[in-house]
């Protein structure tokens, strides 16, 4: 905050002298004017925190002055105390607060009453000097603050997407998987629409990692891994990795025709890699077997239910040899019965 600026004007250099007297003390810088015009063109080079106008001078006089300063944008908002020894009637002093002065003081001037008055407004100069530092100080605290709720939120958008993410595939984790699956067993009960799951297992990947190591096995993942993001699939259908080598794909809305198409898709896009697999007694690439299952979800069971069917399904879908896809019954709804699609 600078110090504050007082424009003292007066045509009678004795009277300039005289008001720097009665300012001593106070801590300000005075600009002085001999005249209206000196006066007007003061306001523009400096910011005033009053001004002490003479009424009567020579040319324009201080009631004009005054009107023109209250015209103008810049000094519409000085205060502006008159200073005359002239104008003592009635209707001079309401002529000079019509002209937009805030006080009228009759020379000679009292010292007390006119450092009194001169104090206040050096006093509400400065606290609006304060306050403006303060606004200014409020602002740039404020844009600081929003920069840092932006960082907070990224950052709390990618612990959210480290949480939920395979670190190793870039695919959704297990955690995020239960949540998911629970997540659309609550809606498929309320909605009364089949939910499925397609659940794959990379088939001899032990084999796979004796033979070619643990950094060309985490390669295989990650392949077979955008192998699956790239097969196209509905907003509503996620794909995760939940195990070392195991994988799923939940299939809300969906049915048994559909959940197998989609494993079937799949299981072909991964043998299509021909990625080798020369410890593999399947076959001397890199294959999948995939157990499907299907239901409407219903609250009394829990959620693990569908897993555990397709669990059933792809034991069975290893159990006869590997590489196929095979659904697996509800067995509420009717007796053990697995279905085996296969190449």
């Amino acid at each position: 905050m600078g110090i504050p600026k007082i424009l003292i004007v007066d045509d009678r250099p004795e009277n300039l002298l005289t008001l720097e007297g009665l300012l001593e003390g106070f801590v300000v810088d005075l600009v002085r004017a001999t005249s209206g015009e000196e006066a007007l063109a003061h306001t523009l080079d400096h910011d005033f925190a009053l001004i002490l106008l003479d009424v009567q001078m020579p040319g324009m006089d201080g009631f004009e002055v005054a009107e023109l300063m209250r015209g103008n944008r810049k000094t519409k908002h000085i205060p502006i105390i008159f200073v005359t020894a002239s104008y003592k009637a009635s209707e001079h002093i309401f002529k000079g607060y019509d002209s937009g002065a805030v006080d009228y003081l009759l020379k000679p001037l009292n010292s007390k009453v006119f450092r009194s008055k001169v104090g206040v407004f050096i006093e509400l100069y400065q606290q609006k000097e304060a306050l403006k530092d303060k606004t200014v100080e409020f602002d740039r605290k404020l844009v600081e603050l929003e920069e840092l709720q932006q960082q907070l939120e990224e950052t709390n958008e990618q612990l959210l997407m480290l949480s939920t993410t395979d670190g190793l595939t870039g695919l959704l984790n297990r955690r995020r998987f239960d949540e998911l699956l629970n997540e659309e067993w609550k809606r498929g009960s309320r909605t009364g629409r089949s939910l499925s799951l397609v659940l794959m297992d990379i088939d001899h990947f032990k084999a796979y990692n004796d033979t070619y190591g643990h950094q060309v096995g985490d390669d295989c993942l990650r392949e077979v891994a955008s192998t699956l993001m790239e097969i196209p699939l509905r907003v509503m259908d996620k794909t995760s990795r939940i195990g070392g080598e195991e994988f799923a794909v939940l299939l809300p809305e969906t049915g048994r025709q559909g959940a197998m198409e989609v494993a079937n898709r799949v299981r072909e896009c991964v043998d299509r890699l021909q990625k080798p697999h020369h410890s593999s007694p399947t076959a001397g690439n890199v294959t999948i077997s995939i157990g499907v299952a299907s239901l409407v979800p219903a609250l009394d069971d829990p959620a693990r239910k569908l897993l555990e069917l397709a669990d059933i399904g792809l034991y069975r879908a290893k159990s006869l040899g590997r590489n196929r896809c095979c659904y697996h019954e509800n067995e509420a709804v009717s007796a053990p019965k697995v279905a085996v699609d296969q190449t």
